[in-house]
């Protein structure tokens, strides 16, 4: 993990709605991480190639990756990550509405590091957060991405 203990999130969700409750689950489950946020995967590879407004961003140890969103969709951007010699190693996490097979299998084919249904209860959207933030801030081990 990296220098703060905080786990460096990057969320890539197109509704604010949704966005605002990741937000405020991982504060409610009292998750230490250092969340950012991007609109679609054409923002999220400026964020991550620390381009215009993003040159001073760190990366992040974790993405949280819908799938549909404007201008380049969640299929597309866990394509393209993944074919990135620099930043394939990111951990990416589909956080998504879709419950489909299709969808499952074809992020894992993509190898997304997990594939979560995004709950619709407030109180089980705050325990899947503390649930993602125990996972990776203690039981795993992160690389460096600087």
């Amino acid at each position: 993990m990296n220098q703060t203990n905080k786990l460096k999130v990057l969320l890539v969700e197109d509704e604010p709605a949704d966005a605002h409750l990741v937000r405020l689950a991982f504060e409610e489950g009292q998750v230490p991480i250092e969340l950012h946020h991007v609109p679609d995967g054409v923002e999220a590879f400026a964020f991550l190639r620390r381009e215009g407004v993003y040159a001073d961003v760190p990366m992040p140890d974790l993405i949280l990756l819908d799938l549909n969103m404007p201008r380049m969709d969640g299929r597309q951007f866990l394509k393209k990550i993944k074919l990135d010699a620099v930043l394939h190693s990111l951990p990416v996490v589909v956080l998504t509405t879709s419950d489909a097979e299709r969808d499952l299998l074809d992020s894992y084919q993509h190898f997304a590091a997990g594939f979560i249904v995004k709950p619709v209860d407030v109180e089980d959207f705050i325990r899947l957060a503390g649930g993602i933030g125990d996972y990776w801030t203690n039981i795993v081990r992160l690389p460096d991405h600087k």
